[in-house]
Order: C-alpha cells, then structure tokens, then sequence
C-alpha cells in the first residue's frame, strides 16, 4: 500500500507511523512531501521527527517553524509542541510568556496535553502570574479527560488539602487511576498509600512498576523518599531505586 501524496488524497497516518518503525528515512521523505502539499497532520508529525532526528536529520529549530504552521492549520497537539519549544528552549530562545500563549489556546480548544502544561505554568507563575486555583482546575479538567499525570496531580492537590477541601479518599482512587494509566510518578503514590495502609505487597508491586518507567530525577528522589520507610520491604525497594539510578546515569 503506497502513501498517498496529493493534497487531495487522505494522510494515512497510522501507515506513516508505521513506516518510520520500519523505514524511518523513507517514511521521513513521505511525511516531508505531505507536509509541503498542506496536509496538516503531515506537518505536525513532520515537526516531532525533527525534534527527535528520526529518519531525518535533527533541526529543532525547523520542528518549531513545522509545529506552528500545523498549529496554524488548526492542529492542537502541534500548538502544544510549540509551547514544549518555546518553554524549553528547543530551536529557540525560552519565551515561557509565548509557551503560556500556545498552552493556553490548545487548553481552551480542550487538549488534555494542552491543560495540563498550561496549569504547569499557572501552578509555578512560569511565563504568567501564579494561579493555583486555576491550576488546579486545568489539572482536573485534563484528568478527567483521562490524562494520567494530571490525575497523579489532582490526587497530590485532594490529599493535601491543596486550594480545595482535603479529600484523602478521592485522591487515592486518582492516584490509583493515574498508576493503571502507566504514569510512574502515579504508581509510586499510589504505592506510598498502599504502603500507608499496611498493604505493603501490592505497594511494592507498583513501586517496581514505577521503577520501569521513572527517569533519573525521579529515582534519585523516590530513593531519599523509601529511605527513610520503616519496612524491610520497601526499603529494598530503595536500594533497588538507588542502584537502578546509579545505573542510569552512567548510560546518559
């Protein structure tokens, strides 16, 4: 089945991801094509693999230009990238001010992703004044919608009484929502409430989950956290953290 290149013929994007599994380098030339016939999906995904050099070479100051012109198509995964660039400085200097903008249109028009980077700001006054209120409702919205980080999040905000009545109930059932959603730093709240309540097999069930997917900031801070437990189990669980991070590191 070959990839359609007219302006007038479908993208068949589930195919093209597909290819770049397959042929990164040829899939990387048909989305190219796509994108400069218009087709919009074409170009946001045009966008991530400059991002990420895949099957082309990385130009993260390109992805920016293909991500706002997607956005511009009315993509909305696009405009959020965009906001990912300009928050962080890929292909151009941090704006977090403009990153707020495109977070913020990509929230109104009700991308989860969208939501959730935009109450990021809001939450720490990044790029626009501090909202937690505000925050928190993006952070609700987004979870609701099933964004597992946000609910992991949500549940932070219920369990500490955070800007809204302390719900200990609802934010464990968010967190175990955000940990079978397969968000790591949900798993390893939810392991923490387990653990909390005697539960300490099925916490360390999802502690080893969470240790599959965790990045090296989040080992070395979830070591410092299982450190000080007071069950023999859990801190195994810590030395199983504090070993797989040591590991980690010296593979970046």
């Amino acid at each position: 089945m070959g990839f359609l290149l007219r302006r007038q013929e479908v993208l068949n994007v589930e195919q093209l991801q597909s290819m770049l599994d397959d042929s990164p380098v040829r899939a990387a030339q048909a989305i190219l094509i796509a994108a400069r016939e218009g087709v919009v999906d074409a170009q946001a995904l045009l966008g991530q693999i400059l991002l990420e050099g895949r099957g082309i070479a990385r130009d993260e100051a390109l992805a920016l230009r293909w991500f706002q012109i997607a956005a511009q198509g009315g993509h909305l995964m696009a405009r959020n990238m965009a906001g990912r660039c300009l928050e962080h400085g890929w292909g151009c200097a941090v704006d977090e001010a403009a990153a707020a903008r495109q977070y913020r249109l990509a929230a109104e028009a009700g991308l989860d992703w969208g939501q959730y980077n935009y109450a990021n700001l809001l939450a720490t006054g990044r790029g626009l004044a501090q909202d937690q209120a505000q925050a928190l409702a993006l952070y609700r919205q987004a979870a609701e919608q099933g964004h597992a980080k946000s609910m992991n999040l949500l549940g932070r905000y219920l369990e500490d009484g955070q800007y809204c009545p302390e719900d200990p109930e609802a934010a464990v059932q968010w967190y175990r929502r955000s940990a079978e959603a397969g968000d790591f730093r949900g798993q390893f709240s939810y392991a923490a409430v387990l653990a909390g309540s005697g539960q300490i097999d099925a916490a360390v069930g999802w502690l080893h989950k969470a240790l599959e997917g965790g990045n090296l900031k989040f080992l070395r801070t979830a070591y410092k956290a299982l450190a000080s437990a007071k069950d023999s189990q859990v801190l195994a669980m810590a030395q199983v953290y504090r070993e797989h991070a040591d590991h980690l590191e010296k593979t970046l």
